[in-house]
């Protein structure tokens, strides 16, 4: 039997990180992969295929240029997903050699095969038409990711009926769709498809999307894609859904049926443990389907981590690669990671982007800060007007008592690039004067920040400071 200082088990954001960050400092490693590709689900089926098709929409269909140019393009009817992905087996070929290459540099020894649990220290390793092996290790890390909740009412077939994951495999791009969930996956898709064309409903039984945005971005982002086509059946909930011979039938809690050739039920995901037998370790799952974990992201058993999306919220990659690397240093002690940032931003790659850190003005409420807000709308940056996108803001909360700044929402391009600065503002604890402050280049889609600052200020002082 082998004996390795540390065992991944999967190759995602989490996996990779986590087992290059203990081989860096001289362990011994295995990661264990039953997929034959690398990456998981943000190399191969979710994160980056979904930002790739993102993009080929914007281009194709010539929304950004509609408000700018009065451009409208006009696509062909039969187009297939690939036909607007046709860079995406060259990007993620390239990512997936990339976490090759980088096992390989630190010397991580990768297994292929499912993994199981036989106890809190010792891993069995199964492939088809191979004996099971053994190995074992002081620290085990469970990162295999979530996979989608695939409910035991609707009939899913990959045809006419996906989930998260498969919704990408479609054989041709339809004219109509329902999309089930107004999650963060749910309204990524319906701003792509309705993009491209394509007819979206999309229902969810809350009253807003994106709850745990700040309202009045959540009410931003739902007055655009509005705007942009998506038709919204909110406060509500499916009773039944069939195939029909032309597609899909939902019936809907209210008596409204919606007739579709298409649906993506995005609705929630859980952790991927079904093979893992984690009984045999002792660890446990939350309510949800998650793997428990304090914060060092240790189970409750010593030797075992978990990290990344199996985990739960907030399920991204930039946090799971985080988590990984601080479970790694909390079990063999390195002085090295030791803590997330307290500020962790938030990406929502809709049609418009959605980016935010820290307070929303809800949350401030909820916790009793007496605070105030700035503005700056992209119609009124040179730069917003250049690309063509009017209708963005962003959005800075700061305390009235010493105007730190405590939280920004920015919807509109490029605002998960425009947040990190304000992310460094926050984690540094500094106030909205550092904005003031700052020469920004023009023109500058970052200048924004100067004029919600002023806006800040003057709405502090009782009276507005015209935004330009």
């Amino acid at each position: 039997m082998q004996q390795f200082d540390l065992i991944v088990i999967g190759s995602g954001p989490a996996g990779e990180k986590g087992a290059a960050q203990a081989a860096y400092f001289g362990k011994r490693v295995a990661l264990i992969e039953h997929d034959p590709l690398l990456g998981g689900a943000c190399v191969n089926t979710g994160t980056i295929p979904s930002k790739i098709l993102r993009e080929s929409a914007l281009y194709f269909s010539g929304v950004q240029q509609r408000g700018l140019y009065g451009v409208d393009y006009s696509l062909k009817e039969g187009l297939t997903v690939e036909n607007f992905m046709h860079r995406k087996d060259v990007i993620v070929e390239a990512q997936r050699q990339k976490i090759l290459q980088n096992l390989v540099a630190h010397g991580v020894e990768l297994m292929r095969g499912v993994a199981s649990f036989e106890d809190a220290n010792t891993i069995s390793v199964w492939r088809p038409g191979h004996a099971a092996a053994s190995v074992r290790a002081k620290v085990i890390l469970i990162a295999t990711g979530s996979t989608p909740h695939r409910a035991p009412e609707i009939p899913f077939d990959d045809e006419m009926i996906f989930d998260s994951d498969s919704i990408l495999g479609m054989a041709s791009i339809p004219r109509s769709m329902a999309i089930v969930g107004g999650g963060v996956i749910g309204c990524e898709y319906a701003s792509i498809f309705t993009a491209l064309g394509v007819e979206v409903a999309l229902v969810d039984g809350r009253d807003r999307v994106l709850p745990f945005l700040d309202s009045e971005i959540s009410q931003c982002l739902r007055e655009r894609l509005t705007q942009l086509g998506v038709n919204f059946y909110l406060g509500e909930r499916t009773t039944q859904i069939e195939r029909t011979p032309n597609g899909v039938r939902i019936a809907l809690q209210s008596g409204n049926t919606l007739a579709v050739e298409t649906a993506l039920f995005a609705a929630g995901r859980r952790g991927a443990v079904d093979q893992l037998h984690l009984e045999k370790a002792g660890v446990t799952l939350n309510k949800r389907g998650y793997v428990e974990v304090n914060e060092h992201y240790r189970t409750g058993i010593d030797g075992v981590y978990a990290a990344g999306d199996v985990i739960g919220f907030p399920a991204l990659a930039s946090t799971s690669m985080e988590q990984a690397r601080i479970a790694v240093c909390h079990a063999f002690g390195f002085e090295y990671k030791k803590r997330l940032a307290s500020m962790l931003p938030m990406g929502v790659y809709t049609i418009p982007e959605i980016s935010a850190v820290g307070e929303t003005e809800e949350s401030c409420k909820e916790k009793k800060i007496d605070y105030e807000v700035g503005r700056a709308h992209f119609a009124n940056n040179v730069r917003g007007q250049i690309v063509g996108d009017l209708s963005g803001m962003l959005k800075l909360i700061f305390r009235k008592s010493d105007r730190r700044l405590l939280g920004v929402q920015i919807i509109g391009d490029s605002a998960t690039e425009l947040i990190h600065l304000g992310m460094m503002a926050l984690e540094a604890e500094m106030s909205l004067d550092i904005f003031i402050e700052f020469v920004f280049n023009y023109p500058t889609l970052s200048e924004m920040y100067k004029y919600a600052a002023y806006d800040g200020l003057g709405n502090l002082a009782g009276h507005k400071v015209r935004e330009g």
